[in-house]
């Protein structure tokens, strides 16, 4: 793995971000890798929140993976400061690497890195590999997640 750079994504790297997001039954359905005129637009809010990390893992010159990290302030359980992770994706040719697993370990550190007391993640229901591959990597599934699509 020291031939991986994590680093902030660029407005250069999004077709490969992109391409990665709809890799998969799920986003196959959901993303459009063909316009990415609204991942643009997201791209620019992201990159002006100082929250919001937008990561890429780099390979000899290629984009081989990618996440989101958003660091969140509340008030629960003594103002307690959380850490999300979002979005992760790792090249098919990468999988099985251990790239996903530097990823993970890579926001954990950041979290705690930016005084997080906790991190978290949402996986669809459907990603039955992706639950052991946390799992394995300490996280538990410790509550019910909801969403309301608007």
């Amino acid at each position: 793995m020291s031939d991986l750079e994590i680093r902030p994504a660029a407005v250069g790297d999004l077709p490969a971000v992109v391409a990665m997001l709809a890799d998969d039954p799920l986003g196959a359905e959901r993303e459009s890798p063909d316009d990415l005129t609204p991942y643009t637009a997201a791209f620019e809010r992201l990159a002006e929140d100082p929250n919001q990390h937008l990561v890429v893992a780099v390979r000899e010159e290629r984009v081989v993976g990618t996440l989101q990290l958003t660091i969140v302030p509340g008030l629960s359980r003594k103002g307690a400061t959380r850490a999300i992770i979002e979005g992760v994706r790792v090249h098919a040719d990468e999988r099985g690497s251990g790239l996903g697993t530097r990823f993970i370990e890579w926001a954990v550190d950041e979290a705690r890195r930016q005084d997080c007391q906790m991190v978290q993640l949402t996986s669809d229901n459907t990603r039955t590999d992706a639950h052991r591959f946390y799992e394995r990597l300490g996280f538990t599934a410790s509550h019910v997640g909801f969403k309301l699509s608007l």
